[in-house]
């Protein structure tokens, strides 16, 4: 029960960074909003495990896949964020969610895992379940739209090396290295991008690291109490509080396409889920 409860607390705290990063968007580019996620997250992390874990840390024995990691994260912030900053959050976080349906795709190719009939069909299906939401040819197919799907690619690829990190590595070390990674490539943009924040864009920039460090740390708590494989369905709970947010602060509701198609990506991740528990 604590692991669920902890994982259910860190995906409540994400979409509050998410729904920061939309309002943020109005006033700044999305590349500076990415960059304050990773600073800030280095900032907060890095004390944590300097007074708390230091002596229980030593360096990456796969630093290239660490590397890869924190690229590929960066990456899927910067599409997710700018899809955010067009379309609805809810819509874009379901669009994120083929993320599951990439991996069972890409795991015969990069994880040598067999991939049975039944769970393709579960691929299948929930690949039918985007295009119920993008609907491809009745409404306008946009940038925002195809970032939201990006999203999903880059943290399918994401998840995969992780998994093959999650052997080797302390997952603080992880966190904290991921966050160097985007720090580094957000300030190598910046000067591109860079606006002046006022007073309160410096304070929301700062809440975004701040429930991105929480979440995820919450997210490494629950892992010590329970496998990544039992928790992985609660992650869908993480579509309730951001529609919430996105009802609430931006009037934003999903219709009944976005529905039915969010119902059939969700119950495909969970048959997959479901059916790697059982191999």
């Amino acid at each position: 029960m604590k692991a669920i409860l902890l994982n259910l607390s860190a995906w409540i705290m994400l979409p509050i960074m998410d729904g920061f990063a939309k309002y943020l968007s109005l006033t700044l580019p999305v590349l500076q909003i990415t960059w304050a996620r990773y600073f800030f997250t280095v900032i907060i992390v890095f004390p944590i495990i300097f007074f708390f874990y230091r002596k229980n840390l030593k360096f990456s024995e796969k630093p290239k896949l660490q590397l890869i990691r924190g690229m590929l994260l960066f990456s899927a912030n910067v599409l997710f964020f700018y899809s955010i900053s067009v379309i609805p959050l809810s819509k874009a976080l379901t669009l994120a969610f083929v993320a599951p349906l990439i991996v069972t795709s890409l795991s015969p190719i990069f994880l040598n895992e067999k991939v049975g009939l039944n769970r393709w069909i579960a691929v299948f299906f929930g690949f039918v379940g985007c295009l119920i939401i993008i609907r491809p040819g009745f409404i306008e197919l946009n940038l925002a739209t195809i970032a939201a799907l990006g999203t999903g690619l880059m943290y399918g690829f994401y998840l995969i090396v992780t998994r093959k990190l999650s052997s080797v590595d302390n997952p603080l070390l992880t966190l904290f290295l991921t966050g160097v990674v985007g720090a580094t490539l957000g300030s190598f943009m910046m000067p591109l991008t860079w606006v002046y924040p006022s007073l309160n864009e410096w304070l929301i920039m700062f809440l975004i690291g701040l429930f991105a460090s929480i979440g995820h740390f919450l997210l490494i708590l629950s892992l010590k109490f329970a496998d990544a494989s039992k928790l992985a369905p609660f992650g869908y709970f993480e579509i309730l509080p951001n529609m919430l947010i996105g009802f609430y602060f931006f009037n934003h509701l999903p219709d009944n396409f976005d529905f039915l198609g969010l119902i059939i990506i969700v119950l495909s991740g969970l048959y997959i889920f479901k059916s790697e528990r059982n191999i």
